[in-house]
Order: structure tokens, then sequence, then C-alpha cells
């Protein structure tokens, strides 16, 4: 490689404009091999590691933790092998000198999501990661130096601990003004990328919503009738979010428009279903995309959902696992909730939100009173693109198709 190659942000989805940076594997001086990982990102959907794009030394870096890029900005230099090596660029935004001892404290301070769900899958509390000796900039704990300590520990006599909760990265100050102590939580990179696409969509796009009750019976008595049968035979769990996905799929065959996108004043309607489906991890929600759901059965669905929310949670979603969704459905039913407005997902026009189930006595179409499971499913859509006429024409299909097509294909 006779040239400088530089290292651009690349663009991880659709609807991706920037990322956060989380940690750096590699330092100025170091040598780098192709598609060797150079970097840790993250975004609201998904950490990512951005790979470098030549074998080399890493001459130039130009992206500190913690900083905010748009996508296609300029992160790193790849140099030739031999080459001398310039000092670490540091971005113009960023003070030149070194670190103070504040801003390195602030620095070991911050643990990136990656790092949070190893120590809780550990059982290691806050206290035990501050005092774990990082190597990143500023002192920062590195996923490598993590890694690290983790495998010395289990190579070490055991000994009796009590598993502590790891959340957001908090330190405790001096009480305040009033006299009363407060915890400062720093916002992971993730959460705020949320809560910027959020308060976007919020503002930009009128919701309104809609919720019909739905018999679940059926389903749940077909659930338990073949889950052993079809775990064992297939090694994933047949769940109620398999078949209400199906039904979203199978309503939006008939109302289109609920799976489109606004730009500008264009309705783009997909004619491919990709649903995403919500999953709750470590500080905060990811959103993997089971694509082309339109084609699929119960079974290819179940198995898509298992294995897409496994990766979420163990923190392995690849950027092509998150892109490119056309609806969105959050189960917060899971955490005994029965009815949630959830904010549409930008650039979506719609969200389906499904609660927990729930019996109750309701009257038969013989007048016959029978004890049902039931459970409330909203449909949160976007007023610009959808009336509410057709917003209940398309939660009717979906109750329709849940209720009567109780069947795995």
């Amino acid at each position: 490689m006779s040239e400088d190659i530089k290292v651009l942000l690349p663009k991880l989805g659709e609807s991706i404009h920037s990322a956060t940076i989380v940690q750096w594997f590699k330092k100025v001086g170091d040598p780098v091999n192709l598609d060797e990982p150079l970097l840790e990102v993250s975004t609201d959907k998904v950490n990512s590691e951005i790979p470098s794009p030549a074998a080399g030394v890493l001459k130039e870096i130009h992206a500190a933790p913690d900083q905010e890029l748009q996508v296609g900005a300029l992160i790193a230099v790849i140099g030739a092998k031999g080459a001398v090596q310039e000092a670490l660029i540091v971005p113009k935004a960023m003070p030149t000198a070194a670190p103070t001892q504040a801003q390195s404290d602030e620095m070991k301070n911050f643990f990136s999501p990656a790092l949070l769900r190893i120590a809780r899958e550990q059982g290691m509390g806050l206290d035990e990661l501050e005092k774990i000796p990082g190597t990143g900039m500023g002192g920062r704990l590195t996923k490598n130096d993590l890694e690290a300590y983790v495998e010395k520990k289990m190579a070490a006599p055991k000994q009796m601990t009590t598993p502590k909760p790891c959340p957001y990265a908090a330190k405790p100050i001096a009480p305040s003004s009033s006299g009363q102590e407060v915890e400062r939580l720093k916002m992971t990179g993730m959460r705020k990328t949320i809560a910027d696409n959020m308060v976007r969509s919020f503002y930009e796009a009128p919701h309104a919503t809609l919720v019909t009750e739905v018999d679940v019976t059926n389903v749940i008595k077909l659930i338990q009738e073949k889950k052993e049968e079809f775990q064992a035979k297939h090694g994933f769990k047949l769940t109620v979010t398999a078949f209400v996905a199906k039904a979203i799929s199978r309503a939006l065959k008939e109302y289109p428009l609920i799976n489109s996108s606004l730009e500008k004043d264009e309705i783009l309607v997909k004619r491919f279903i990709n649903l995403g489906i919500a999953v709750s991890v470590d500080n905060g929600l990811m959103v993997p995309v089971v694509k082309n759901c339109q084609q699929m059965g119960i079974t290819a669905i179940a198995k898509a959902i298992g294995e897409l929310s496994v990766k979420a949670r163990n923190g392995t979603l690849a950027p092509n696992d998150v892109k490119d969704g056309t609806i969105t459905m959050t189960n917060f039913g899971m955490s005994g909730v029965q009815i949630g407005i959830p904010i549409i997902r930008h650039s979506e026009v719609a969200i389906v939100g499904v609660g927990a189930t729930y019996k109750r006595v309701v009257p038969l179409e013989n007048d016959v009173l029978a004890i049902r499971s039931l459970m409330n499913i909203s449909l949160t859509f976007d007023h610009r693109v959808l009336d509410g006429m057709y917003g209940c024409g398309f939660i009717a299909a979906l109750k329709k198709h849940f209720e009567e097509e109780v069947t795995i294909d």
C-alpha cells in the first residue's frame, strides 16, 4: 500500500445519519490487518465494530470516545507499514492539550453498553468496574480490559460474592444546593440517539391511536398443546408474538398505506413487509427487523424473532439486522401493561402495540357466558398519511386474521 487510506464513518442503516464513538481497539502506531476491528460505534439501533479497510499501521485518529460524528466523517487514517507515524490528531472541537485529571476521571466513569452487558452477565457491580485499570484514551476501560479481567477472575479461586445491578454509569455527587443528594446518570450514545429520534417523530408526525380487544384464547391453547413438540423439533419457542406478527403482515396486504413512509409530499408504499420487533436491552431498546415477513409462516416468523432477540440481548446484532424496517411492533405486555401508546419510529408511519393477556367473562354467539383470554392491541399512526377509518379497517383486519388463522405453518 503506497498511499494513506482514509477511514470514513460508514452508513450503518436506513435513516441513520450519525453515530457516537464508544471505544478504540487500536492506538496510533498499532499494526492493523484487513477487516480487523478498529473501533466500536453506537447508534440508537445497534453497536457496531468498524473494520479496517486495509492492512497497515493506524497512523491518525480523528475521533474521540463519546464524540458524535456524521456519516462520511473522517475517523482515522491507515498508513503503510514501516512509515513514520505522526502524532495523534485530535478533533478540532477537542482540546489539543493532554487531558486534565477531571477529563480523565469523567472518561473513567463512563462505560459503554457492551461493557455494562458483560458486567451484568458476570454479576459485577459499578464499584468493581471502576476499580479495573483501563488502557483506553484518558484511562477509559475498554472491552479488552474487561475481558482480560474476567478471564483472570475466573482463573482465580472462587469466592462468595453477591451480584449487584449494573445500571447506567453513575457518579454520586455532593449534596445539591437544596441539601439533598442527587445522582448524575450519563446518557449513552444509544440513549441520546433514541431521545433525538423520538422527539423528531413525536413533533413531526401528528400521532393518533386506536385500540381493539383481541381474543387470544385459541392461540394460547394451541401454544400450550404444541410448545414442547415445537421446541424439540425446531429448537426455538412458539410465542404469541409470532401470531401477532403474522396477523400484521396479512392485514398490511389489505391496507398497504400502513406499510409506508412519508418523504416531503410523497407517500412511499412498500411492497415488502419488514417488521421491526422492539427488544429491551441494557440502557435502551433495539429494533431488529424480520425481513420479508409477507412471505413467511408462523414457524419461520417464530424462528426469526427468536434468533434476532437473542442477538439483540447478546449485543451481536449486525447493521443489516436493524435496517430497512417498514413498520414496528412493540410488546409492552411482557411487563404486565395492558394498554400502551408507543411513539412511531421515524420514518415509518405506524407502530403496533401489544398488551398483556388477561381473563374476563364474555358472552359468546348464543349468549353463552365463557371465561376467555383477551389482550389489547393498539395502532398508533401518522395522521398526515392515514385517516381514522383506514386505521380502523387495518386493526379490524389484524384482529380477524389473529383470531381466525390459528394454525402453525
